[in-house]
This record gives C-alpha cells, sequence and structure tokens, in this order.
C-alpha cells in the first residue's frame, strides 16, 4: 500500500473507526509530516491515546506495524515537504535538546545512514555499475541543487580513472540537453536525485535513455522517479536532520563507487596519478609546505 492509498484509505473508513482511532486519523490526515516523524507513544501523547491504541490502528489499517506505517509515511512526505515543513519536522525530532546534543544527534543520525546504506546495497548492483563504467565511452553525471556537489565530486573524481567524462554543468533546460547532445547507445548517463527530486534531473535522464545509454540512479529509494528510468540503481540513505537532507551516506556510497573503480583499473590508475603530480607540481596547483613557511615541523607564525 502506497502512502497516499492509505490517506484515502483512512478517510473511506473513517466514520467505521472507534473514538481514539478517529483521534489519530485527524492527526495524521491533518498532520502527517509531523506524525511522520513521531514514535507511537509521541503520537499518543499528541492525540490523548494509549501507545497501544497507535499500534493497533496501524495494525488493523493494513500495516504490519507502527514502524512500517511511519516509513511508508516518511516516504510519501519527503519528496513534498517545503523546507519550512522540514524544519518543523526535525523540532519534533529534537525536540528541546541544546546545540551540544543537536550536535551529537546529527553525527549519529549520520552513522546510521551509512550504516543502512551498507546493509541496504546489494554488491551485485554494485559491481554491475562499476562494470558499467568500465565499458562507457563516455560518462555524462548530472545532479541539480543539492545532489550538483555529489555530482561535481563524483566527476571530478572519475575524470581521473576514466577519459571521457562530462559533468553536466548547466543553468538551464536548452544547456542540459546541449550538453547531452551527442549521448548515444556506447555512453552512460549518471543521475543523482535524493528529496526534493528535480523534474530536470528526471528529463535529462529520460533524454539520455531515448538516445539508448546506459542509465544509472543513485538515489535514496526505488520509489524515487529516477529509479524507474535506471538499468542500475544504488540506493543511499538520506534522512532530513534540520530543513537540509544529510548527503553523507551518498558521498560515502560515491567514494566507496570511486575506490572500486580505481581498482579495477590497476596500473592504469598509477600511471595517470604519477602524470597528474608532475603537472600539478610543475603549474603549481596546491601550495607547498615551504609557501606556508612550516619546516621542520615548525608553525608559520
Amino acid at each position: 500500500m502506497s502512502g497516499p492509498a492509505f490517506l484515502h484509505q483512512i478517510e473511506q473508513n473513517y466514520h467505521s473507526l472507534s473514538k481514539g482511532h478517529k483521534k489519530i486519523a485527524d492527526y495524521i490526515l491533518h498532520e502527517y509530516d509531523r506524525a511522520a516523524f513521531m514514535t507511537a507513544a509521541a503520537l499518543g501523547e499528541a492525540v490523548g491515546v494509549s501507545e497501544s491504541t497507535v499500534v493497533r490502528f496501524a495494525s488493523e489499517n493494513g500495516w504490519k506495524g507502527y514502524p512500517e506505517l511511519q516509513k511508508y509515511l516518511q516516504e510519501m512526505i519527503r519528496s513534498r515537504l517545503t523546507s519550512i515543513q522540514r524544519l518543523q519536522a526535525s523540532d519534533v525530532k529534537l525536540g528541546n535538546e541544546g546545540n551540544d546534543k543537536i550536535l551529537e544527534s546529527a553525527m549519529a543520525a549520520d552513522a546510521e545512514m551509512i550504516r543502512r546504506t551498507l546493509e541496504q546495497t546489494s554488491r551485485e548492483a554494485f559491481r554491475d555499475v562499476v562494470e558499467a563504467i568500465n565499458k562507457a565511452e563516455h560518462i555524462y553525471i548530472q545532479g541539480t541543487r543539492s545532489s550538483a556537489a555529489l555530482a561535481n565530486f563524483l566527476a571530478l573524481y572519475l575524470n581521473i580513472l576514466h577519459p571521457g567524462v562530462v559533468y553536466v554543468d548547466a543553468f538551464s533546460a536548452s544547456q542540459t540537453y546541449e550538453q547531452l547532445l551527442r549521448i548515444n547507445e556506447r555512453d552512460m548517463c549518471i543521475a543523482i536525485s535524493f528529496p526534493r527530486y528535480s523534474k530536470r534531473t528526471l528529463t535529462a535522464l529520460r533524454f539520455a535513455r531515448d538516445r539508448g545509454a546506459c542509465a544509472v540512479a543513485i538515489t535514496d529509494t526505488f520509489h524515487s522517479p529516477i529509479a524507474a528510468l535506471s538499468q542500475h540503481v544504488l540506493i543511499a540513505a538520506c534522512d532530513a536532520v534540520s530543513f537540509v537532507d544529510s548527503l553523507v551516506a551518498p558521498l560515502s556510497l560515491i567514494n566507496a563507487l570511486l575506490a572500486a573503480c580505481a581498482r579495477s583499473r590497476g596500473d592504469k590508475v598509477y600511471g595517470t596519478l604519477q602524470e597528474l603530480e608532475g603537472i600539478w607540481a610543475q603549474y603549481e596547483v596546491y601550495t607547498t609546505m615551504e609557501e606556508l613557511g612550516i619546516r621542520n615541523g615548525e608553525s608559520g607564525d
């Protein structure tokens, strides 16, 4: 059952619900963005019923338990929440915690998302993406808004490993399609999108698929709009800690992908890096320790 279907079911069956279940239904229908991040006990307290009543409400309305209901509500709203609603939802999760506690909560949440990503990532799907990258003639990498940072990072380092990487860096729809103009069946398009999902990323990936390119999605769920268009899907947990989504787990997944690609290319990588180090030194790309005034363990003060 999908989240929207569940809300429709509540509306349809509302009059047959018990008094306590009607209170829960009213809260979910009008405050589902908050309810999705509440424990059963917190939801029960908010509406004036017991925790066990909330659990029974979930099981009697088609769910295995309250956690499953909560998960579906979260998946339903994540692509719909405005930045204000995200901040409100985070206030519900964090409660009255001070800044020190928020620091601990945010980092603990990031660690948990990495753990979940590791558990959920299909090793076969991961290997298939590495193999597809190695076979592709050109690799077009795209992501907009917050996902642009992930796409840029992936393109920067994958360019060292693969001679045909194209970072789709476009500020308008026309620029996007101009950069994808020559994509074909020998190429790959890696699309990165997390809630709130970008329509431009979706339409650009569809364009690449229509041209015959292999499509890879890096996203948060198989229900993501770009997942349905892709031959290969890599899933990374990405929950909102505040009004922004955490990109720690997606970045960790991308790091693993780069490491696997580097390993699969063997000595070629060493040769490329050795050549780059020479270029970087010749053209003074990076600041040296001597320029910083740091010699023999001394600071530059």
